[in-house]
């Protein structure tokens, strides 16, 4: 039984996990979206999430804090600089996981995992839907009533017209 061990070992020595973590959480950051499989990225997004969180407070000692995590200056730099400045006001939730299918080799469940605010194709998409109202499908009722009011709207504007028509008669 398995309770209360919620790390995923991955298969691989502690000293193994840390530094393929580590190597993936600069990456990550680095280039904002990452291919790996499912259990990596889970396990990643457990890893990263926190250093994110401590990047908010750009201070020295949570940067020489997230040093001690990453080993590499040029990620910690665009963490602080760049990073941080996006995910200021997020409360969580910094990384998404899309998955994209199976490996062909061995089958493994592949994704991709990602820094949200870098999204630039879903940030598009959000923007315009929330603009947007969006619509609910209820069967054909709805959108019979539908069609009965956008007809319905023209004999108003029909008559509105024709009683302006008749006014300037006067």
């Amino acid at each position: 039984m398995r309770h209360g061990k919620k790390n995923n070992h991955l298969g691989r020595t502690a000293a193994h996990r840390k530094a393929m973590l580590s190597n993936m959480a600069a990456s990550l950051i680095m280039h904002k979206r990452l291919s790996t499989t499912v259990a990596k990225a889970k396990a990643l997004r457990k890893y990263v999430e926190p250093l994110l969180t401590k990047s908010k407070n750009d201070t020295t000692h949570s940067r020489r804090t997230v040093f001690a995590y990453l080993q590499e200056k040029e990620a910690v730099k665009e963490l602080f600089d760049e990073v941080s400045a996006k995910i200021a006001n997020r409360p969580g939730g910094y990384t998404r996981i899309l998955k994209t299918g199976l490996r062909l080799g061995d089958n493994a469940e592949m994704c991709v995992i990602e820094l949200v605010d870098y999204n630039e194709d879903m940030l598009a998409s959000t923007g315009a839907a929330a603009g947007a109202k969006k619509t609910r499908r209820r069967g054909a009722g709805g959108a019979k009533k539908k069609a009965e009011g956008a007809a319905e709207a023209p004999k108003a504007a029909e008559t509105d017209a024709t009683a302006e028509e008749a006014k300037d008669a006067e």
